[in-house]
């Protein structure tokens, strides 16, 4: 297994050029196959769930053709198998968009559950709400989601909570329904814009994305496309809260600053500067920085993707600071493990008190979950001491290059396997 090793205490400074949105990208590959003529998409990240994905996508029958490190280009004329298997989907949630895109194209799809746990425990309820409404059969056998239809037919469909995934499925699979659907309580994330720009580009007829309603006037089919994902709003604020923790000076490049409004006003509200460019962002952070309240929130409220980054950061601030997760229920596993750092914090069902501290001690702890993994090599970055972060598998689900991007922010960081290359990093260090 592999680790990071961190000897803290730089503030990072210069500039980093952040890729393509990870969320965007898996459904935007997923719909790609909806096609028989072949997709160009660029601006991919090079990360593991998008080569999991194209894995996936390769195993029932499409051809993937990979032009470099970030461009691929797919065709889905010679689809022979519309079933997911389950070592795809557990390692990627995100294998469920093929359920809405196979399920569009050929009225068929089988995927296996999501992780392989309860229907009850993953909101993929409206998920199914939405094919129900539009014609399909759902069943659940062995394990599998098991969706088809003889015809798919446009439906006023009313998602009773707010959902990305639900968002993003029903519209790839209405986009080829007959008729007109009406999509309310939809998502309104930049990666569901992005996706429905994706499937425009292709020839479907989607309106509204990005407000509270969506309308999708299906089309017989759709042809193909070159397409540039947009860049990746969560990697931003990541390195901009890394900025912050470490009392840098850093700008994030390749940004569309109208998507990072939240991350941005909470930088503000705990005494950071900040200054917008058109496709750039630049974090200033100096001397103590102050506490504040944070609620995790549907877009445009604040991320739950950037709650832990923010929650290291603010255990660094003066006072006393409240996080609320109205998202996922097992987000505050990393506050266990920054606690080992020195970190100040109680848990109480859906809600932190982080009392602010001085510094981190460095430690050995373990990555969670992807955004917290990338969360602790923050709070390394924010301590004199050796940090050493296990299970960094979950980071490189998410980030490309992490590491060499840190480093060209003046960071000392580097990924090891064995003890030796550990006592070997600290005797250089010391």
């Amino acid at each position: 297994m592999e680790q990071y090793i961190i000897k803290g205490g730089n503030p990072l400074v210069g500039e980093v050029e952040i890729g393509g949105a990870k969320n965007a990208a898996l459904a935007i590959l997923a719909a790609a196959i909806m096609t028989d003529e072949t997709v160009l998409i660029d601006n991919l990240p090079d990360v593991n769930d998008i080569n999991v994905l194209l894995e996936a996508i390769s195993g029932i029958g499409a051809e993937v053709k990979r032009i470099d490190r970030h461009t691929v280009k797919i065709n889905g004329k010679n689809i022979g198998s519309f079933d997911i298997e389950y070592d795809y989907i557990k390692k990627i949630r995100a294998s469920y968009y093929l359920l809405g895109a196979l399920l569009g194209k050929y009225k068929h799809a089988e995927v296996a559950l999501p992780g392989g746990c309860n229907i009850g425990s993953r909101p993929i309820d409206q998920h199914l709400k939405g094919f129900r409404a539009l014609g399909a059969d759902v069943d659940i056998e062995h394990g599998k989601i098991i969706a088809e239809a003889d015809r798919l037919v446009g439906k006023h469909i009313y998602f009773d909570v707010v959902s990305v995934g639900a968002t993003i499925n029903v519209m790839m699979a209405a986009s080829m329904a007959e008729g007109l659907t009406i999509m309310e309580n939809v998502a309104k994330e930049p990666h569901v814009v992005d996706i429905a720009n994706f499937l425009n580009s292709m020839g479907a007829n989607i309106r509204g994305a990005g407000t509270d309603v969506i309308k999708i006037r299906g089309v017989q089919r759709l042809h193909k496309t070159s397409y540039s994902i947009i860049p990746d709003q969560i990697e931003a604020g990541t390195f901009m809260f890394a900025a912050a923790a470490t009392r840098g000076d850093v700008t994030v490049l390749n940004v569309i600053p109208k998507h990072l409004e939240a991350t941005i006003a909470k930088l503000l509200e705990i005494g950071c500067e900040v200054e917008e460019f058109d496709d750039a962002v630049r974090v200033v952070s100096k001397g103590d920085l102050s506490n504040t309240q944070v609620k995790t929130l549907p877009y445009p409220g604040f991320p739950t993707d950037m709650q832990p980054q923010i929650g290291v950061t603010l255990a660094l601030c003066k006072g006393t600071s409240t996080i609320t997760e109205s998202i996922f229920e097992n987000r505050f596993k990393y506050l266990d493990e920054l606690a080992r750092m020195g970190a100040n914090v109680k848990i109480e069902g859906n809600s932190a008190t982080i009392e602010g501290v001085s510094s981190f001690s460095g430690a050995r702890v373990s990555a969670p979950d992807l955004r917290a993994g990338a969360a602790l090599v923050i709070a390394g970055l924010a301590t004199d001491g050796v940090t050493i972060v296990d299970d960094i598998v979950y980071i490189q689900r998410g980030y490309e290059c992490f590491e060499e991007k840190l480093r060209g922010l003046g960071a000392v960081i580097e990924r090891v396997s064995t003890e030796r290359e550990i006592q070997k990093f600290k005797l250089k260090v010391s």
